[in-house]
């Protein structure tokens, strides 16, 4: 299949990136039985391993694509009872079941619900013991990560071991999975970890990605000694290890790296510029005196204002007026970025500074509609990290000239002064607690969770008798942390709804945990039954909190009708167009065809028309398909996961969750590479065109039709 956004990749960097799917090698010629596949997947749907024959399959199936195929519904059924089987697979004679086997190893160390250090240990033994020996440069990099998911001593042990040898691929591949590792569980998971293999890695002539899993694993390190390399690493040719870098610096550098970071600021491409700016606002919270980080980030309004004055201009010459939105909406990301990283007190000039660059009549005289909406968007922006600041709404309350509206305006405000080091009282969130946008009455309880006034419980516990079950929710989590026992009878309530509403579960158990302790017990076993693997994840976490001891679900297979969409065909594609331009992505229907036929499907009806891109954050993600607009809305359904071997490289379609098979209908396209989200969000497509429109995107963007549509 071609990749335009691959386009000039070897075919060397592939492989130790994205761990693709290997086809495998051997005597199967006859196409394998369509009936044996048609059970597995019905199976894996089902989250049931047939009564043993799923296990049976995976372990003594003559033909190794039914092995492998097998394997792949144990990888998503994470089953512990399993383990066995998986271990088995390691050791087959052919490459594409070994390397199911070990993408199974990792799927079970990702489990929503962990597996105890005994568990870790069975599979890290005949890993280690395949790893050794393995000759298939794919399956050994899947081995590779999946150590990095196991993350157990003597798996760390071999992945420095691969770091420090001679093969440049191999130990650029180990030292990405130590730094996944560190990602996921925190620096401290690779203290003891030398860096002094993943330094010579980032070194200029090594291959870029030796290079960037180098700089991976020192980035989420975060030490100090990292410091040269990262500073030299900021002129890489390659813009994913610039912005690797730069961010990296927010972590572990000082003052004395603002001037470099400032370089960055001007770089051609966004999204380095972005996490230039993300780290300098970062670097600025730690200054105790004169702060050169500040002092650089003013250069941000100084540039705007010579745009303004049109002495200096971002657009190609002879753009084309699509083209001029899309350069200066990305221009914006690096105003996004400091606005949603947010500045000390002190730095309040800065961003008062930038919305009167934005707010300039001859910047706004020259811009487009589109444009204007943009710099609207990105004043409001900039007004609530003002007001964060500040602990009150007031700069939002008057922002955007009038192109936001007070429903976004109110509850990205409100949202951004809970983050306040404020802790007073906060009397003005109450009124918002009636107020008739949804989302603002969220944003108001996520104030009043941090600043509750004395009346905050009784007004809260009014919410939870919300038809809308994401309020009623979110009430019972805002009473959790109240903590008034008064309230526990309409949370109890309120969660003889969850059977009914399964997305009600975490919210609610984190309640009656707070609420009642141990008294919550009964009800959590209860909900250990339930058929959504959410609800039963959620019940055994709360249960081991209450108890004191390790907790897990038992697997309960889902009913046989429910709702299952109908795989996409082959060639699927959507088309997403939007004021900036159009976004062609090709479904991958044949390794996620539940996923890839679920927003096909969903978009042949319509759904998505009018629907907004709510989240943007600048070099990570731009993440749309909610029709609320608040992040917690779905089609009334959720799908099963279909996690795969594809990595999240730049460009990647992915599926947003909030728990195992939760899928509904948010996805996002990734900004830049991601490898900690591989294997736990479900990867189903890519962009194929349209990658600056993407690029382009910032929070309220509308996808104005997505067209269902069929590829070559």
């Amino acid at each position: 299949m071609r990749r335009p956004i691959l386009r000039g990749l070897s075919l060397s960097l592939l492989v130790l990136v994205s761990g693709c799917a290997h086809t495998g090698r051997g005597s199967d010629t006859a196409p394998p039985d369509p009936e044996v596949m048609s059970r597995i997947q019905d199976w894996e749907d089902l989250r049931s391993l047939g009564d043993g024959q799923l296990v049976s399959l995976a372990t003594g199936a003559p033909d190794s694509r039914v092995r492998a195929r097998a394997l792949r519904a144990l990888a998503r059924i994470q089953d512990v009872a399993t383990l066995d089987a998986v271990v088995a697979g390691l050791r087959h004679e052919e490459p594409r079941v070994r390397g199911e086997a070990a993408f199974a190893v990792g799927e079970l160390a990702l489990s929503w619900e962990p597996l105890t250090d005994a568990e870790r240990g069975r599979l890290t033994g005949p890993l280690l013991e395949a790893e050794a020996v393995e000759r298939d440069a794919q399956v050994h990099v899947t081995q590779l990560d999946a150590l990095g998911r196991l993350a157990t001593p003597d798996a760390f042990a071999r992945l420095v071991e691969r770091m420090q040898g001679s093969e440049v691929e191999v130990a650029g591949r180990a030292a990405l999975s130590l730094g996944v590792a560190a990602r996921r569980g925190g620096a401290a998971v690779v203290k003891d970890v030398p860096l002094a293999p993943a330094l010579a890695l980032m070194a200029s002539d090594r291959p870029v990605a030796a290079r960037y899993g180098g700089a991976y694993l020192v980035a989420t390190a975060k030490r100090a000694e990292a410091l040269p390399s990262l500073r030299r690493c900021l002129t890489d040719e390659d813009a994913d290890l610039r912005a690797l870098c730069a961010k990296a610096l927010g972590d572990v550098g000082g003052p004395e790296d603002a001037v470099v970071l400032g370089a960055l600021l001007n770089d051609a491409v966004p999204r380095v510029a972005a996490e230039a700016a993300r780290a300098l606002a970062k670097l600025a919270a730690t200054c105790s005196g004169p702060c050169v980080p500040l002092e650089v980030l003013k250069t941000l309004s100084t540039r705007v204002a010579r745009v303004a004055e049109g002495k200096e201009t971002p657009l190609p010459v002879g753009s084309a007026p699509r083209e001029a939105t899309r350069a200066r909406s990305a221009e914006g990301h690096p105003l996004l970025a400091l606005a949603q990283q947010g500045l000390p007190d002190f730095g309040a000039p800065v961003l008062e500074s930038l919305r009167s660059a934005i707010a300039d009549p001859r910047l706004r005289g020259q811009a487009s509609e589109v444009a204007l909406a943009d710099l609207g968007w990105l004043d409001c922006r900039l007004a609530a990290a003002l007001d964060r600041q500040r602990g009150e709404l007031a700069e939002v309350l008057r922002c955007g000239w009038a192109r936001v509206s007070e429903e976004r305006s109110l509850s990205l405000g409100l949202r951004e002064v809970a983050l306040s080091r404020n802790k007073a009282p906060a009397e003005f969130a109450e009124k918002y607690l009636s107020h008739s946008s949804a989302r603002v009455r969220l944003t108001a309880m996520e104030v009043l969770a941090e600043r509750p006034t004395p009346r905050t419980a009784a007004m809260v516990a009014e919410l939870l008798r919300s038809e809308d079950a994401v309020v009623a929710g979110s009430a019972a989590s805002t009473l959790g942390q109240l903590k008034d026992p008064s309230t526990l009878p309409g949370v109890r309530a309120l969660a003889d709804r969850v059977p009914a509403e399964p997305d009600l579960a975490a919210p609610v158990a984190g309640a009656l945990v707070a609420l009642e302790g141990a008294a919550a017990e009964p009800r959590m076993r209860q909900w250990l039954l339930h058929p959504h693997a959410n609800v039963r994840r959620v019940a055994a976490t709360a249960l081991t909190e209450v108890t004191g001891k390790p907790v897990r679900s038992e697997r309960v297979a889902l009913p046989r009708d429910t709702f299952r969409p109908e795989a996409a065909p082959h060639g699927a594609g959507l088309v997403l167009r939007t004021d900036k331009g159009d976004i062609t992505v090709r479904l991958d229907a044949e390794d996620a065809p539940l996923t890839s036929g679920n927003l096909y499907g969903l978009a042949r009806k319509g759904y998505f028309n009018g629907i907004t891109f709510h989240r943007v954050v600048p070099d990570f993600v731009a993440q749309g398909g909610d029709p609320r607009g608040d992040g917690e809305g779905g089609p009334g359904y959720s799908i099963r996961c279909e996690m795969t071997r594809r990595p999240y490289l730049r460009g990647v379609l992915g599926m947003a969750l909030s728990g195992k098979d939760t899928g509904g209908s948010q996805f996002f396209f990734t900004h830049a590479p991601q490898p900690h989200l591989d294997g736990r969000y479900t990867v189903f497509g890519e962009v194929v065109s349209g990658m600056d429109t993407v690029d382009a995107l910032l929070e309220g963007d509308v996808i104005r039709e997505v067209t269902a549509v069929t590829l070559p």
